[in-house]
């Protein structure tokens, strides 16, 4: 897209919200609370005296950072009163960081925070986010989004219920995650594209027959393993028991049969040398880059990576997710990490500004010009072919007909550290399937019963 075209849209679109929204608040700066708008919201940024807004993301990569660096220049240029200084960073740093920067002496105003209760849970249950109902309806987020997409940046007020309660961030794109595969190496193979994950698994057997290796990964960091098993739980476990585990509701449990099914595929696919040597010990990046290479016939990963793989392999790489048993597709997936308003920003009305400009229409074009997968108007923005086809396809596939299902980690406080060294232990055989489903019985039942 020319770059002064997308400055005047995203400026016009930005310029009729701000004329539309003036009616719901005349508040300004000092009559609103960072910790509670209570409807006092003032959605005209322009007269906010000269602001600079720290925001704290995690797109870093190709495609990521590119759509994040046009909409912060054209939300500068829409409003030359408003500096935005950015700090983008690694999702494992920001992990890292972001804790302790939220009670710093100058925390930023506007981060990315994961979903999960172990951290914008946390974060909710420490004061330390910005509910945001009165930006939402000021600016009309609530119409904007689905219900489905904003249950996971959802929280009630004191972060016991997950999924239901108070707003507290807005999502740039939506995520899934299924199987990258090397058409070129398929077709040497004799294969045809799996359709299922029965006939997945017959193609793993035929590619390691043939001496290739059937899936890269890189587990060093514990969490990319959450990703391959969430995909193949999805295949055997019914949607609605994968929901309560994943949110940490009650009512559920990991010992069941179908669970240990799942970790008995996950466990016999290493047994069986169906992934790269070592992927305990093998970093994420370098994995993706290695199938980019062309090590590897498959690729279990998030669309997140669809746009560095396009670059690197062209037309060779496409996209799948194997439907279950029922023929219907199911797998991990949902929305990007959302943007959310810090409680200790000084400025929470340009910074909901922000979160309107960079999550609206226009910049849904933004992110599918740059190869992102927006999380609204996703059909309508799908592009014609391309490994990016296949993701939006399978996006829209898996939420009109299928089950999208939540990261697993978003389950306790404790679950993303649980279940990543559960999963090496699986995959190294340390653990068996059942004393697997037992340890994250554990943390998940410790948590319900200490939650009600």
């Amino acid at each position: 897209m020319n770059r002064s075209k997308l400055s005047a849209g995203l400026a016009g679109t930005a310029l009729l919200v701000t004329l539309a929204a003036c009616a719901p608040g005349s508040g300004t700066e000092e009559e609103t609370t960072a910790d509670a708008p209570s409807g006092e919201v003032s959605t005209d940024i322009s007269d906010a005296g000269d602001v600079t807004l720290t925001v704290w993301d995690q797109e870093v990569r190709g495609g990521q950072d590119e759509q994040m660096s046009q909409l912060n220049d054209a939300f500068m240029e829409q409003y030359p009163n408003v500096t935005i200084d950015r700090n983008s960073q690694s999702f494992d740093d920001l992990a890292t960081t972001l804790r302790l920067a939220l009670t710093d002496e100058d925390p930023p105003d506007v981060v990315q925070s994961n979903n999960g209760r172990n951290t914008m849970g946390q974060f909710v249950a420490d004061s330390q986010l910005v509910p945001l109902d009165d930006y939402a309806d000021a600016y009309g987020w609530f119409d904007r989004f689905s219900p489905n997409t904003l249950q996971y940046s959802t929280y009630s007020e004191d972060a016991k219920t997950f999924g239901d309660g108070n707003l507290y961030g807005l999502p740039q794109v939506g995520e899934v995650v299924g199987v990258f595969y090397s058409k070129s190496k398929l077709d040497d193979l004799g294969v045809e594209l799996p359709t299922d994950w029965t006939t997945f698994d017959d193609a793993l057997a035929t590619a390691k027959e043939a001496g290739e290796v059937p899936i890269q990964l890189g587990n060093i960091d514990q969490w990319p393993a959450i990703h391959v098993f969430g995909p193949v739980q999805g295949g055997s476990v019914d949607a609605e028991q994968i929901v309560d585990l994943g949110l940490g509701n009650s009512g559920a449990s990991w010992t069941t049969p179908e669970n240990v099914e799942a970790a008995t595929t996950l466990q016999g696919w290493a047994d069986a040398g169906y992934f790269n040597d070592g992927v305990n010990g093998t970093d994420y990046d370098a994995a993706w880059q290695n199938f980019a290479d062309g090590e590897g016939v498959f690729l279990i990963g998030g669309s997140w990576l669809a746009a560095d793989l396009g670059d690197a392999m062209q037309d060779d790489v496409g996209f799948f997710v194997p439907d279950t048993a029922d023929g219907v597709p199911a797998t991990t997936g949902g929305t990007g990490l959302p943007f959310a308003i810090t409680s200790a920003s000084e400025n929470p009305d340009v910074a909901a500004a922000y979160i309107d400009f960079i999550t609206s229409d226009d910049a849904m074009q933004v992110l599918a010009d740059t190869d992102n997968l927006p999380v609204n108007d996703t059909a309508e923005l799908a592009p014609d072919e391309g490994v990016l086809g296949d993701v939006f396809a399978s996006f829209a596939r898996v939420t009109d007909e299928g089950n999208l299902l939540p990261y697993l980690d978003y389950a306790t406080p404790t679950f993303s550290d649980t279940l990543g060294q559960a999963l090496q232990d699986l995959l190294d055989g340390r653990a068996t399937p059942e004393e697997f489903t037992e340890t994250l019985e554990t943390d998940y039942s410790e948590f319900v019963s200490s939650n009600g």
